[in-house]
């Protein structure tokens, strides 16, 4: 079964809810603020997402921000920022869709609908 790890607060993640549940989709759904990623799993998806590591970070969130993210991203390891996401799931771009043999970060329809 497919993980759907969101912030139910979040519109996007709310569009894409609504979306998996109109296109009949089932999903186990996590709340990604009670029951954040583990370093492990982050380190999995990651690797199965093919994504350059900087895409699982929320960017337009407030934590990201006030840690002056942007300027410290460059110049930390792979290791050290798979370690900070995992610190705080605010900080993990969402919603997260994972399959078997895919991650989807963040709600693009136009990604999703490969999934049918």
């Amino acid at each position: 079964m497919l993980k759907f790890i969101c912030y139910p607060k979040c519109t996007t993640c709310q569009k894409a809810k609504k979306w998996l549940d109109d296109n009949n989709i089932q999903y186990e759904l996590r709340d990604i603020k009670t029951n954040n990623p583990t370093l492990q799993e982050l380190t999995s998806w990651y690797k199965t997402s093919g994504l350059p590591l900087k895409k699982f970070f929320n960017t337009s969130g407030l934590l990201y921000k006030s840690l002056d993210l942007k300027n410290k991203l460059p110049e930390m390891s792979e290791n050290e920022m798979l370690t900070l996401l995992s610190t705080d799931g605010m900080l993990v771009k969402r919603p997260l869709l994972i399959g078997e043999n895919f991650v989807l970060v963040g709600f693009k329809e136009t990604y999703w609908e490969n999934i049918k």
